[in-house]
């Protein structure tokens, strides 16, 4: 322990939390007995039980007599679906709002948390609901997994359904239901270049922290497509909005972009059209996404449907199987363009 200030016992408390919430400490495992803590820290023997009560009190471990303190494990799950997302977007409010269709279909609430991209409170988040007993956890993983992988590779989830969902990189190791992003990318391709002529933009949002491993996948999906298929084109990337100008427009000959959110597509649209470019004669443009905000928007834009209603259904029928779903089952949803004015 350090001489931060902080008390003795505040410190061993939240060594033990962290163990418990990164699973070093697994459900059912039993934690260091009070005459372990007292020689593991060198601390007094009030100091040691004062950690264990106050783990227990919090729900961290329970006690059993004659036995010792173990991890919390639920036995009985409770009808509480928790999703955690890494930020707010108009594509993830749709994914939610399905969501929420087949949680109240199920009998189940659903509620979500915030990480803003932060893998240790995406962890952190976890571990609390299936300690807590939850029916499920659905994870739209941190943008950077290679820093969640081995977690989740490790995680003992007791009787609670875990779902990665939309956008993991993760492979075979987890049940998933996601979308294929580099399909989306390949189907908005053969739209813009069916369009007009003119070199090609992708339109990325990168304004949170960390890496973003979905963005690089769609940027070498983007490139790759356009350098193999269609060579006659150049691709070209921006990391967000602001770096849109006209002048860019101009220089690089861009006849067909591509935003990665709905809400990006309508700010690059309503930057066309201050600057007098005609809407989709001189360039086309594809959103991905298809949120209310693309099909109400004047022009209303051509989207990539991430088909977010099926991605819900799925995971509610992982869900809803439980021990009886395969241990690495999964779905891949298929995005649809759905044409409009743009």
């Amino acid at each position: 322990m350090n001489n931060s200030g902080v008390p003795i016992y505040k410190q061993l408390i939240d060594f033990y939390k962290k163990k418990i919430l990164n699973q070093e400490l697994s459900p059912d495992v039993r934690v260091d007995s009070i005459v372990r803590i007292m020689s593991r820290h060198k601390v007094s023997r009030d100091t040691a039980k004062r950690v264990l009560k106050e783990l227990s009190e919090e729900g961290y471990i329970r006690k059993i007599v004659g036995k010792g303190s173990f991890v919390t494990s639920a036995t009985n799950l409770k009808k509480i679906w928790g999703m955690v997302i890494p930020f707010y977007s108009s594509n993830i409010e749709e994914l939610i709002r399905n969501l929420k269709i087949e949680a109240d279909q199920a009998g189940s609430e659903l509620i979500y948390y915030l990480t803003y991209n932060n893998s240790e409170d995406e962890k952190r988040h976890v571990t609390e609901m299936v300690l807590k007993g939850y029916e499920a956890v659905i994870v739209i993983p941190n943008y950077n997994e290679t820093l969640t992988a081995d977690y989740y590779c490790q995680l003992i989830p007791g009787n609670t359904t875990i779902v990665l969902v939309d956008n993991t990189m993760a492979g075979s190791y987890f049940k998933y239901v996601i979308q294929s992003y580099d399909l989306g990318v390949a189907r908005a391709l053969e739209y813009l270049t069916s369009q007009n002529k003119g070199n090609l933009l992708l339109v990325k949002n990168e304004d949170w922290r960390g890496r973003n491993l979905l963005y690089e996948l769609m940027d070498k999906t983007f490139i790759n497509t356009v350098q193999i298929k269609y060579t006659n084109r150049k691709p070209f990337t921006i990391n967000n909005v602001r770096k849109l100008t006209f002048e860019f427009l101009v220089q690089h000959k861009i006849g067909g972009i591509l935003c990665c959110t709905d809400t990006d597509s309508i700010r690059v649209l309503g930057r066309i059209k201050k600057w007098g470019v005609k809407i989709p004669a001189e360039i086309s443009l594809v959103s991905y996404g298809n949120t209310e905000l693309t099909e109400y928007f004047e022009p209303p834009i051509t989207s990539l449907d991430c088909q977010y209603d099926e991605m819900a259904q799925k995971t509610a029928e992982l869900i809803n199987k439980g021990k009886n779903c395969g241990l690495f089952e999964q779905h891949i949803v298929n995005p649809k363009i759905v044409v409009r004015s743009t």
